[in-house]
């Protein structure tokens, strides 16, 4: 099973039982805390972690965070599989299956520097214009960039970054 079909068996389960949106909810939240805990990442991704050490934390994880039974019972399940080092891959696919059944593309703005609200929220409203649906958007920032910005919603990126504009005219010297 990939982890698109993990998701994807989330997804039904999470229909059939009535409880899409909490899980939705919780599968964010399990994201977030995989993205802010080192540890709790690096153990999940470890090879050498025991089944039972990975259901203890599971155990843990999921009171701390009050998980829905059935997303528990489903963590464990990935646990029994030694599935759990695509865990954040299977969260982020469960959650963009779930934006798509909805209607709603996800995108991605990366900004050299930190921009307004009012800003992003514009973006977001011609973006949801120009691709005649609702919009879930990310935003980052990376001051690699040096200036500008990049957009990407699903397989289409713009990208309007100094950082990007350089390394095109290096490669156009490097072949002169």
């Amino acid at each position: 099973m990939t982890a698109n079909s993990y998701s994807k068996a989330l997804y039904e389960l999470s229909v059939e039982a009535g409880i899409l949106k909490v899980i939705e909810n919780q599968a964010k939240n399990l994201l977030e805390y995989i993205n802010k805990i080192d540890e709790f990442k690096k153990f999940i991704k470890s090879p050498v972690s025991k089944q039972d050490d990975h259901l203890n934390i599971i155990d843990v994880v999921s009171k701390t965070l009050k998980f829905n039974t059935l997303f528990e019972k489903f963590l464990k399940f990935l646990s029994s599989k030694r599935r759990l080092f695509y865990l954040d891959k299977i969260l982020k696919d469960f959650l963009s299956f779930c934006s798509l059944n909805r209607g709603e593309l996800d995108a991605k703005i990366i900004s050299s520097k930190e921009l307004s609200k009012e800003e992003i929220e514009v973006i977001k409203k011609d973006l949801s214009q120009n691709f005649k649906s609702n919009i879930n958007l990310n935003y980052e920032i990376d001051k690699s960039l040096i200036v500008g910005i990049k957009i990407q919603v699903g397989s289409i990126m713009i990208d309007n970054s100094l950082k990007t504009k350089l390394k095109k005219i290096h490669k156009q010297l490097i072949e002169v």
